[in-house]
């Protein structure tokens, strides 16, 4: 009974909430819509917990990618991108033919560009990109030889707005025999869609080509097929390209302001929200965020309360000048993921502080870039201030010497940025002889780390520090001779007998460059070590051509004229042990600038300093080898060839160009001297003709000019022995006969 009456309560409480919820819920949204009526506004219903109007101070990352003037909807814009990029599901795997690239082994990379059609004129920052794919290694003018296919036609800018657009792209990219729905292609772009919403339509379906796209959604980008590449402006150079603008000795790490950002504010539209909200950090004192309505045909017509206000304050600083003296800067998205700003802040060691959600940072596949930036989020753009105070001094000393390696490395010119996207695409294409993170992400970068030389790091001389290894403790001798053996008492054999005497020498490989055949084993003095004679095939560059026989990472390189102790060989090695990276050697040379002739000079006259030791008596690590047969191109090898000069020049200029660093001069015995022919031959030294100094002249503005900046790097610094010229007993001295006359 007592049950029942429980029931009975619990039903009445039912229904009097029910009617309660109808008289009085209901009423009050009558009244309300009656109000809104009478006021013409339009009235929402309550709403629910997980409405976003409840926080107003979070935005959505849909809001965020839809401008206040965007009708677009996510889900619209993924179906546009899906009937536009229809094989959106691509991998190496499944959208790209290996076959055509592993004809030829390891050399089976080659890139063909489609000719332009005629009268066909495109954009300067695309002509520089079509320039550096055809002065790489990796360019083909035979299409059938190609792995990697590169349309002729603009595709960089696909705004419909702009001047640079090109219509029609999909009728005529089908006429191309070779597009095969655009497998093996690479299409490059900086610029998608248009007002308002700056979608990442193309314009043209891309089929299955790779994207190397600037402004990359991480919700479009397929990993491990696309290439996210930055967005470069047309000023940016074609080679070399400026340094970054880190000293190495800057102390205390942190500079003026910490935290500053000047650029553009878009009053409406998509990347107005997060620009628009940059004044509230804004202090004037340490943190210097500057916006500006004043760009645009319009902007009058739009302005807001503020943007006279913004607009005075804009013009007190100087853009350069905040660069300069700023610890981190603000990369905030613009119309697109992807900004200017981006590049400026790596090359003034400005710790990038990235408010652009939704970004697939450029080459993402191999750096690391937790180690260069500070990745924000747009809506919490108030917590910024708070975090980056928060870093600490030996934080933001590593975070600015990053920014300055990957700068030199992969963004300061177009090549480097072109050849990173190409050697990505290589390392998927021959994954089983790939560079590793490491690799990509230290010293000297990926570009210069060959990995079909090898793929282990203990390999290469500029890991040893990092790793804790030293070089082997024997070297190999290769001495370049030119001249017939005519006479038991020529140069080139004291020299081997000098050679073989040392205690860390291996073998002796004689690189035989005569015009006559090489002497028979029997000719040759008996020695401690193995004696190797191979053709050179009268090649001056085959002097640094990889050769299986050289076993030991030190190579000494030799002329056959040169005149040198046992002790002098061996300080020298020793020296090399410990800056194995380096060239270590005896005869130095130096490079000038001539302001009247606006060229750069070569002198080989005797000063304190000096940039360029030559090869005819010096120490290098065997990977050069490699690197100056793979990595530079045909056209400055056949230039050596050619005149038969300058391969020592060239040799400086890329090792200095991979380290940074000049090479290193030991002590020597000043008792050179230019050496009469053998008696017998028509060979006359190479610097007894009048053509020699001017041959060198020209290699070295030859070199510059490829390299895009002059790489050699001047010194004043030079190892002696201890107690060298010391006046000490004779006897306490190690390489006493160094001292001699």
């Amino acid at each position: 009974m007592q049950a029942r009456k429980k029931y009975v309560l619990l039903g009445l409480c039912a229904c009097c909430w029910l009617l309660l919820f109808y008289w009085g819920g209901g009423v009050q949204v009558r009244l309300l819509k009656l109000l809104g009526q009478q006021r013409g506004d339009v009235v929402r219903p309550w709403p629910d917990w997980t409405d976003r109007v409840l926080l107003p101070g979070y935005a959505q990352l849909e809001e965020l990618q839809t401008g206040p003037g965007s009708a677009e909807s996510p889900r619209q814009r993924h179906q546009a991108w899906t009937g536009i990029y229809k094989d959106s599901r691509c991998r190496m795997e499944t959208c790209f033919d290996f076959t055509r690239c592993r004809r030829r082994g390891r050399d089976g990379f080659r890139v063909y560009v489609y000719p332009s059609e005629k009268g066909e004129r495109g954009s300067e920052s695309y002509r520089k990109i079509l320039t550096s794919i055809g002065e790489s290694r990796y360019y083909t003018t035979d299409p059938r030889e190609a792995c990697l296919f590169v349309l002729g036609i603009d595709t960089l800018d696909r705004d419909q707005l702009s001047g640079q657009f090109v219509p029609n792209l999909d009728d005529r990219i089908k006429g191309y025999p070779l597009w095969n729905e655009g497998r093996n292609h690479l299409i490059f772009n900086l610029y998608s869609g248009t007002w308002p919403n700056y979608t990442e339509d193309l314009g043209f379906n891309i089929g299955q080509a790779i994207l190397a796209k600037a402004s990359l959604n991480t919700e479009h980008f397929r990993p491990g097929f696309d290439v996210s590449i930055p967005l470069f402006s047309k000023d940016h150079p074609q080679k070399g390209g400026e340094r970054g603008w880190l000293v190495r000795n800057t102390v205390p790490p942190r500079r003026k302001y910490l935290l500053m950002f000047k650029g553009k504010r878009y009053l409406t539209g998509i990347g107005s929200d997060t620009r628009n909200a940059l004044h509230h950090i804004h202090n004037g004192k340490d943190i210097v965020s500057l916006t500006t309505c004043r760009h645009g045909k319009d902007w009058e017509k739009h302005k807001d309360a503020r943007c006279d206000h913004d607009n005075l304050e804009y013009e007190r600083f100087d853009y350069q000048e905040l660069l300069h003296n700023s610890t981190f800067c603000l990369v905030p998205r613009g119309r697109r993921l992807g900004s200017f700003r981006f590049l400026e802040s790596l090359q003034a060691a400005c710790i990038p502080v990235l408010l652009s959600n939704g970004w697939e940072l450029p080459f993402s596949d191999v750096i690391q870039w937790n180690q260069a930036v500070i990745e924000g989020d747009e809506r919490l753009l108030l917590q910024v201030p708070s975090t980056v105070h928060a870093v600490g001094n030996e934080r933001v000393l590593a975070l600015r010497q990053r920014t300055q390696m990957l700068w030199d490395a992969y963004f300061s010119s177009v090549d480097k940025i072109v050849l990173t996207t190409l050697e990505i695409i290589k390392d998927r294409v021959f994954s089983h002889v790939s560079r590793n993170k490491y690799m990509w992400n230290s010293l000297p970068g990926g570009l210069l780390v060959l990995p079909e030389y090898s793929t282990h790091l203990a390999h290469f001389p500029f890991y040893y520090l990092s790793l804790g290894v030293s070089p082997g403790q024997e070297f190999t001798a290769i001495i370049h001779a030119v001249s017939p053996l005519v006479s038991q008492s020529q140069p080139i054999m004291k020299l081997l007998q000098v050679v073989s005497k040392s205690k860390y020498c291996s073998q002796i490989i004689i690189l035989w460059n005569s015009e006559k055949p090489p002497p028979h084993r029997s000719k040759w003095p008996p020695m401690p070590v193995p004696l190797t004679v191979t053709d050179g095939r009268r090649k001056t560059s085959s002097r640094f051509l990889p050769n299986v026989a050289i076993e030991t990472e030190a190579v000494l390189s030799l002329d056959e004229d040169t005149v040198l102790l046992t002790s002098e060989v061996n300080f020298a090695f020793l020296v090399w042990v410990s800056f194995p990276e380096r060239i270590v050697g005896y005869p130095p040379r130096s490079h000038f600038w001539d302001p009247v002739k606006n060229a750069w000079g070569y002198t080989s006259k005797w000063t304190n300093e000096y940039s360029i030791v030559l090869t005819g008596a010096a120490f290098y690590h065997r990977y050069y080898h490699y690197l100056f047969s793979h990595y530079l191109p045909p056209s400055l090898r056949a230039l050596v060839d050619r005149t038969s000069n300058c391969e020592d020049i060239l040799m400086n200029f890329l090792v200095s160009a991979v380290t940074h660093l000049p090479p290193i001069k030991v002590a020597q015995r000043k008792q050179y001297k230019e050496l009469p022919s053998p008696q017998g031959t028509k060979m006359s030294a190479p610097w007894a003709n009048p053509e020699h100094f001017t041959q060198r002249q020209e290699c070295v503005n030859s070199f510059a000019s490829w390299f895009g900046y002059m790489p050699l790097v001047h010194s004043q610094f030079r190892l002696d022995p201890l107690l060298f010229k010391d006046q000490v007993s004779v006897l306490r001295k190690k390489y006493k006969d160094l001292e001699r006359a």
